[in-house]
């Protein structure tokens, strides 16, 4: 993209555009929950779609002139069908915690119960924390994982079930570096009489790929991001059996949100269709891979790893111990300098500041995309490394950041 027509209208938003440009491609994306959608997703989105109401669902629209509205939301419905296996499927949320709010709505009333994971155990905000909408309107209850293996503890969480009398469980993370057992924690549900939904947000690729296992079919409510490991157009996504099918689309419209988002389900619809080809299976094994040796190149170096490995696109590394007095912001911020962008993150038993954690997180979409292999990723596991263990040295910092400008030419994004 060019950006002509934005310079002219807008010279100050052009030059933040192209500045944005410029940083992703001279800069190592590692943030977990991101990646780079293609130029043809990106086209979509920016699309004449962006100028079209369509509140309702395709056939059943409060506005005329949505038969292409239609068209596109249909194919990303079908397209998600095929990739997930699913009964019925809503591409209308505008994001995963959108996704999340409309299963509680169209399940649970104020004031019922909600066993989930805690946020500084790989939990997310939406899951039920006290400062987002879940925590307010429902009594939540929270399971953790194992203190000394950093997996999830099955067992603890039935007894919590058991205990706690939940309406609904909510599975999956935003940091959590280990594949989800689904079948344990619907036995949970089960034992409770309880709803389950299954938050897939960070891994609806390694899922739709099949190199994570599924919940669906297994949970009664599946809810993703649609641009994390999937490189879709950015948003959300519901899957249920049809039996909620009504339940689920009444309480994305009417009543969660107003008209959808076209343009960016047309860029869902594409990004479905491209992960619908044979090489996004390769792709999405490359994630899994390059994620291990990340992992295992940072343990060589003495840092240590939440469950002491990952199974997933994500490592999350506790510098407690090999770095107590390094806090996961002080290493965001040095990496940043030299073109790496994580984030610091909580990690089980923090003892510090959500604001400043005691971790990092790091995932490999973003790089896998730009055609990152085991030897690149080794580099940049050594570049990590190199920077926690040596902060505040500009000789350090100036060599790393040359490794990574040689990265980024080598993998070129958006030529």
């Amino acid at each position: 993209m060019s950006y002509e027509d934005v310079r002219e209208a807008d010279p100050a938003v052009a030059d933040a555009l192209v500045g944005e440009r410029h940083r992703q491609r001279e800069t190592l994306a590692m943030i977990a929950s991101e990646n780079h959608v293609s130029e043809a997703v990106l086209e979509a989105q920016s699309s004449e779609l962006t100028n079209k109401y369509a509140e309702g669902y395709p056939g059943e629209r409060y506005y005329g002139g949505c038969e292409f509205a239609d068209e596109v939301e249909e194919l990303a419905i079908d397209r998600a069908k095929e990739l997930w296996g699913a009964d019925h499927v809503n591409v209308q949320p505008h994001s995963g915690s959108s996704a999340n709010m409309a299963v509680y709505f169209a399940t649970l009333e104020p004031g019922d119960k909600i066993l989930s994971l805690d946020l500084t155990h790989g939990g997310h905000l939406s899951h039920g924390h006290p400062a987002n909408f879940a925590g307010q309107l429902y009594d939540v209850e929270q399971y953790e994982v194992d203190a000394d293996t950093g997996r999830l503890d099955y067992d603890s969480l039935q007894d919590i079930a058991e205990e706690f009398e939940p309406d609904m469980i909510v599975s999956g993370f935003s940091a959590y570096p280990r594949e989800v057992e689904w079948e344990r924690v619907q036995a949970a549900a089960d034992a409770v009489d309880a709803y389950h939904l299954a938050d897939i947000a960070h891994i609806t690729g390694l899922v739709a790929a099949g190199v994570h296992s599924s919940p669906v079919g297994v949970a009664d409510f599946v809810t993703g991001s649609t641009h994390k490991t999937i490189r879709a157009g950015r948003g959300g996504i519901i899957m249920c059996d049809e039996e909620y099918a009504d339940d689920i689309d009444n309480a994305v419209f009417p009543g969660a949100q107003g008209g959808p988002l076209m343009h960016n389900i047309a860029g869902k619809a594409v990004g479905f269709k491209e992960a619908l080809q044979p090489e996004f299976e390769d792709y999405a094994d490359q994630v899994v891979r390059n994620a291990e040796v990340l992992g295992e190149t940072l343990q060589d170096h003495g840092l240590s790893l939440v469950s002491e490995g990952t199974d997933t696109h994500l490592v999350l590394v506790d510098l407690r111990d090999s770095h107590p007095d390094v806090s996961g912001g002080d290493a965001e911020d040095a990496l940043e300098e030299v073109g790496i962008v994580l984030n610091g993150n909580t990690v089980p038993d923090e003892t510090r500041s959500p604001f400043d954690p005691s971790g990092i997180r790091a995932g490999t979409p973003a790089l896998t995309t730009r055609g990152f292999d085991e030897d690149a990723m080794e580099t940049v596991g050594d570049c990590i490394a190199r920077v926690v263990d040596n902060i505040g040295d500009v000789e350090v910092y100036a060599d790393v950041a040359s490794t990574v400008e040689d990265l980024c030419r080598e993998h070129p994004l958006y030529e």
